[in-house]
């Protein structure tokens, strides 16, 4: 049961985290520069930056899964109380809150309504929205780099590398 966990905690991460870190990454560059570059289309980069937004959410909904099988394993080894393991919960939840509370909604406030472009940001709010976004998403992949660090080296485990 417990390679079974593992392995469904493993899939889940990559399958979810992995299209969440790449999109929010992305995500600053398209909405950036609205109107595209060359011969691009009007629009076509704030039409990518939604995407990547809708992206961003659905796969957050997925990513529910990363944490609910990694304690199920980590229950299943007996390792809830170990350093390693509380260190990458906590990391886990400081990711999943700027996700949540930060990443999304920033995301959301610089893209247009769907209504109208009359609420869209300025050109200059755009782009400095877009450059503090991107610092928070660096953020967020550098907590998920580290969890994935203390989740393969585990310090102070008897296993660990």
């Amino acid at each position: 049961m417990t390679k079974f966990l593992l392995s469904v905690h493993v899939l889940a991460a990559i399958l979810a985290v992995g299209p969440i870190t790449v999109a929010a990454s992305m995500f600053p560059r398209f909405v950036r520069t609205p109107e595209g570059e060359g011969d691009d289309p009007p629009g076509q980069n704030l039409r990518t930056a939604g995407l990547l937004h809708r992206i961003c959410r659905g796969y957050t909904v997925l990513g529910i899964a990363v944490p609910v099988f990694g304690v199920a394993t980590g229950a299943q080894l007996g390792v809830l109380t170990d350093a390693w393991l509380l260190a990458s919960v906590v990391l886990t939840a400081a990711a999943a809150a700027l996700l949540l509370l930060v990443i999304l909604p920033r995301q959301r406030r610089l893209l247009p309504a769907p209504t109208t472009e009359a609420t869209a940001p300025t050109a200059e709010a755009r782009r400095a929205g877009a450059a503090r976004l991107a610092m928070v998403t660096g953020i967020f992949n550098l907590l998920w780099a580290v969890v994935v660090v203390l989740m393969i080296v585990r310090p102070g485990s008897t296993t660990g590398a």
